[in-house]
Parts: structure tokens; C-alpha cells; sequence
């Protein structure tokens, strides 16, 4: 597998928070030939299953997100739309930016309007503007925009993701695109290794409102172990958390520890990433992890939850950035994680 060219071809679609359909589709095709069987369940999860063909084999389930963050239309003033957000979207990112009008049979460009400099007083220059106060122009008139484009129409950040130096990859929705592409690259990893437990490899939807794929998903799998692969915070000049709670871009799959983590899974992944000289580092998740893995672990009568992270720059902006070398040694722990689990795990049920 090409990572970069899976990523490019997940980046390119849209699929904010409940209208991740057409990444559903592609995830599907993209699994497929990993697993034994793939399914998109009645929310809109993807997920694949490789059985190992062991008589009550235990069942491990590796997730990560497929939507994003995005906004909604809410009305139309003077051809202008107004909108509010799906998910956690910063109001500082929006003017003058691109988007896409995910309207039907075909979308539409448009921009975020924004006030120029030349008319702006001091204060205008010292402040972000609150999202109910701005306006996307799609060069529509009023009658126009009402015909082309339903209140409730979901949009999205107009790029897709490219190539900078150093294998860096930059765009939209490598949160968490990246990490179900690293999901593949297990899949692919194991393929030709003989495992002793089922794994479950999901592709959830709605994580950036409220997790609710990955409680659907979680609770009909009933897995004995989950991992949520999700994005953390990378190191960056500035960065406004201390340099403690950021991980290294380069350094490697971030493992989570702290109380919303089963510790023996957590001394699973740190063991295995120094079995296989997989570089790695610990993330200090001392309460809420601000992922599926948070709500995983209180499915069913509770269950097993490690979460491992691929570390990024730029969160939730349209210009997010990871490391290709980051995400083939996240693959690579969960590979080795993995492997011999059922004969190895017993202590981490």
C-alpha cells in the first residue's frame, strides 16, 4: 500500500459528522480486500472482520474516525449563507477561506466572506469573528441561493491534502483520514500472518459531535479489546500547551496512559513498540482522552480500551499535518499488538 495515495484519495472526499456516505464508500471498497467480510451497519460504520478460524476466538477491535469537522447551513440574507458548525471548528480559520457546498445533484464553491483591511477600525483587527456573524458568498442571488441550496445543506473545507518536504502531508481531515489509512495498513501487515483472535477493523462516523458510531459499533462487536486510533497534538513554535503535554512529529505513535486507559493494554503497546524498536512516546491522558476510546471502554459491562495516536500539527484547521514515517510505525505497533494476542493477552481481559 501506498500510504499517501490512500490518504490523498480519503482527504479528497467530503464526509463531515452525518454525511460521511461517500467515505463510507470508499472505505468499504478500500477494505475489502483486507478482511473476510466488510459491512456498513445502520449509522453508517464501516466495518471489516478477518476471522482467524479458531472456535471462540476473542475479538479485538481497532477503530478510527472517518469524519470530520464541518459546517451547516441555518439560513439564507441576500444570497449570503449563514451557517453554524459541525463539530469543534475555529471561528479564527474561517474568513476568506474556500469551501464546498455539499448541495445536491452537484456541489457548490464558495467563500467565507471577509471584511477587507482597508476598512477595518483597530479593534477589527485585534479579534475573530464569531461564526453566527459571518457569511459564505456563493454569487447567488436570494432567489437563487433558496432554489440551489436547502437550509441543512452540510459543507466542508475546500482542499484536499498534498505533499510537503520532509514526507509531510498537509490538508483537511487527516483527522482522522490518516488513522483509518493506517487501520488499512495493519489490515495489509497482517494479511499472511496466522492470528489467534478475530480482529475488527471499524471506520466510525459522528466522533467530532459525539461518538456515537463508535458506541453503535462497539456495543453489536462486543470486542474484548478496543484500540482508538485518533490524531494528537504535535509540537509546534507556537504551540500554547506546555512542551509536556505535545508529542514529536517524528517520534513516533503516541501511546495514551491514564485512567480511561486499561493499563495492561497500555504495558502491551509500550512493550511490543520496544520489542520491535518501534519508536514511541507516552501521552499523559489524565482525564477525558477526547476520543472513541473514551467512549469504548464503558460499552457493555466495560471493555478493555488502549488509544494510540498519530501525532499532527494544526488540528481541526484545513491545513493539518502529519508524517508518512509516523503513520507506518503506528501500523506497525498495532501489527505487532496484534499478533498473539489470544495466547499473550490474558492478562489485559
Amino acid at each position: 500500500m501506498e500510504l499517501y495515495d490512500t490518504l490523498e484519495r480519503l482527504c479528497s472526499l467530503s464526509g463531515p459528522s452525518g454525511f460521511e456516505g461517500k467515505v463510507a464508500q470508499a472505505a468499504r471498497k478500500l477494505l475489502e480486500p483486507l478482511m473476510n467480510e466488510v459491512s456498513v451497519d445502520r449509522l453508517g460504520n464501516v466495518i471489516g472482520i478477518r476471522r482467524c478460524g479458531k472456535p471462540n476466538a476473542k475479538r479485538l477491535l481497532l477503530d478510527a474516525h472517518l469524519d470530520e469537522i464541518g459546517l451547516i447551513v441555518t439560513g439564507i440574507e441576500e444570497g449570503f449563507l449563514c451557517f453554524a458548525p459541525i463539530g469543534g471548528v475555529d471561528p479564527r480559520m474561517l474568513p476568506a477561506r474556500e469551501v464546498t457546498i455539499l448541495a445536491e445533484p452537484e456541489p457548490f464553491f464558495g467563500m467565507v466572506a471577509c471584511l477587507p483591511p482597508h476598512v477595518q477600525n483597530a479593534a477589527d483587527h485585534d479579534k475573530s469573528v464569531a461564526i453566527e456573524d459571518l457569511r459564505i458568498d456563493v454569487g447567488m442571488t436570494q432567489t437563487e441561493a433558496e432554489r440551489a441550496i436547502p437550509i441543512g445543506t452540510p459543507i466542508v473545507y475546500r482542499e484536499g491534502c498534498f505533499r510537503l518536504a520532509g514526507e509531510q502531508v498537509c490538508g483537511k481531515s487527516l483527522d482522522d483520514r490518516a488513522c483509518f489509512t493506517i487501520l488499512l495498513r495493519t489490515a495489509e501487515l497482517l494479511k499472511d500472518v496466522e492470528l489467534d483472535v478475530d480482529l475488527y477493523v471499524m471506520g466510525s462516523v459522528r466522533e467530532e459531535v459525539a461518538g456515537t458510531g463508535a458506541i453503535v459499533g462497539t456495543n453489536a462487536i462486543d470486542p474484548d479489546w478496543c484500540v482508538a486510533v485518533d490524531v494528537t497534538h504535535a509540537a509546534t513554535p507556537d504551540l500554547s500547551h506546555p512542551k509536556e503535554r505535545t508529542c514529536e512529529l517524528y517520534g513516533g505513535p503516541a501511546i495514551g496512559v491514564g485512567p480511561n486507559m486499561t493499563w495492561s493494554l497500555t504495558d502491551r503497546m509500550v512493550a511490543k513498540a520496544k520489542e520491535h524498536e518501534i519508536p514511541y512516546q507516552l501521552e499523559i491522558m489524565e482525564g477525558h482522552t477526547g476520543t472513541n476510546g473514551w467512549h469504548m471502554q464503558i460499552c457493555r459491562e466495560g471493555i478493555p480500551t488502549s488509544v494510540v495516536s498519530l501525532p499532527l500539527k494544526y488540528m481541526h484547521s484545513p491545513i493539518e499535518v502529519i508524517a508518512l514515517e509516523d503513520m507506518e510505525n503506528v501500523a506497525q505497533l498495532l501489527a505487532a499488538f496484534t499478533k498473539n494476542l489470544g495466547k499473550e493477552g490474558a492478562e489485559c481481559c
